[in-house]
């Protein structure tokens, strides 16, 4: 029953391809005259490619989602099954999936800033989980509600797919005396 959201790598592999070809580029005419000024521009382009791969790794650290027997984990968060309402589940998984405007708006919207005022809380907006501020852009989200009642949003890249892992092991875990 384990469940694991796999994380694209493809934005990741472009950027660090596009920056070795580059720097092996630069490098045919420099080196072995000039490997100082090559080593520079090694440099001072990771300056421009460390931005780029910050959101994918972001979304690794806070939004990874894995999921077994007993633990659903998002990011540094970990939620035992016991906790999490089926109910929810089953409402979240019967509600249409968001057309991709919607996604985008829903993931502007969605933020948990840890300062006064800027809470999910104060707003009275779910909780988002994992550590992340906010739903990455363009992500898709689910909300889902622990026993206690309160209302979570995970972040998730296969919206299906997480929902029926979730709802295949509330199932299972309820069952258990």
């Amino acid at each position: 029953m384990p469940y694991v959201e796999k994380t694209p790598k493809t934005w990741s592999a472009i950027c660090i391809a596009i920056y070795l070809a580059g720097m092996a580029h630069m490098g045919v005419d420099a080196i072995p005259d000039e490997i100082g000024l090559w080593l520079g521009l090694c440099a001072l382009f990771l300056l421009v490619l460390l931005p780029c791969l910050a959101v994918p790794f972001s979304k690794f650290v806070y939004h990874r989602i894995r999921m077994d027997a007993e633990t659903l984990r998002v990011g540094r968060e970990c939620i035992p099954l016991t906790a999490i309402d089926p109910v929810s589940v089953q409402t979240a998984s019967q509600l249409a999936p968001p057309t991709t405007p919607k996604q985008y708006a829903a993931s502007l919207n969605a933020v948990d800033v840890p300062l006064p005022g800027l809470r999910a809380c104060d707003f009275g907006n779910p909780r988002i989980v994992g550590g992340g501020w906010s739903v990455p852009m363009g992500m898709d989200s689910v909300v889902i509600r622990t026993r206690q009642g309160e209302q979570l949003r995970i972040a998730t890249r296969d919206r299906a797919a997480l929902l029926t892992a979730l709802a295949r092991a509330t199932k299972i875990v309820n069952r258990q005396p």
